[in-house]
């Protein structure tokens, strides 16, 4: 997709970010990504969905710049972005890390905020948010997993970058919980930041995603808004499980 303009829904007139050009990944003779091409908007939450082993986690990764490509390249607002300067655009947020273990969830806040330079009030919004402050004073290691997740949101939020990746985000929360932090990723889009979500569950991607890029075998199966992709497979009424089944 190389078009500059388009509304992918109502309110957001589409004005391209990030372009993702024939991503190519192998690990020896397998193949995790074959010639992955999307685009991202600005103020976008894209889903990268599909079941494990699809390529999500690679895909990220290498938009990321933490692994080596095999060929293909990013490009940020017209330019080629190479792999050392990823930085400068994209936070990596990856699943299941604990970081800081030792230290204390509120530390680790401190010192990210610190690192960022954001205010007393930006840090406490985003602990509002999050719903954060009940852990404040426990060690990153025996945070759950959910407030674990709540952390690593967090850190995300505090990030300045331009464009947030995180894999699986909804992992850890139950039904309630999720339906919260979607609200605080549409809000952060709202406020001009892009999200890329890499999402095995379709509900939650459903929900939060402005459009989705379907992901199996390493491929490309689909991409667009949920309605683009129920006029391409023809299922005016179906869902992104639907719609993910049909095209792989």
């Amino acid at each position: 997709m190389t078009s500059a303009h388009f509304n992918f829904n109502e309110d957001k007139p589409f004005v391209e970010v990030l372009h993702a050009n024939d991503l190519t990944k192998r690990y020896g003779d397998e193949v995790a990504i074959a010639n992955v091409s999307f685009s991202v908007a600005a103020g976008e939450i894209i889903g990268i969905v599909g079941p494990n082993g699809a390529g999500k986690t690679t895909l990220l990764e290498v938009l990321a710049g933490q692994i080596a490509l095999d060929s293909g390249n990013v490009v940020w607002r017209g330019q080629a972005l190479p792999a050392p300067r990823r930085k400068e655009a994209i936070f990596y947020m990856p699943d299941g890390i604990r970081p800081y273990q030792d230290r204390f969830a509120g530390d680790v806040l401190r010192f990210v905020s610190g690192v960022y330079e954001r205010s007393r009030t930006v840090v406490s919004n985003v602990i509002t948010a999050v719903e954060l402050a009940p852990v404040l004073r426990k060690r990153v290691s025996a945070l759950s997993k959910g407030y674990n997740r709540r952390l690593l949101l967090a850190i995300g939020l505090l990030t300045p970058q331009d464009v947030l990746l995180m894999d699986e985000p909804f992992d850890g929360f139950d039904i309630r919980q999720s339906r919260n932090i979607i609200q605080v990723l549409r809000n952060s889009a709202a406020g001009g930041r892009t999200l890329v979500l890499a999402i095995h569950q379709l509900a939650d991607a459903e929900r939060v995603c402005d459009r989705f890029l379907l992901l199996a075998g390493g491929k490309v199966r689909g991409i667009g808004t949920l309605q683009e992709l129920r006029t391409q497979t023809a299922l005016p009424e179906g869902s992104l499980e639907d719609i993910f089944l049909a095209l792989t």
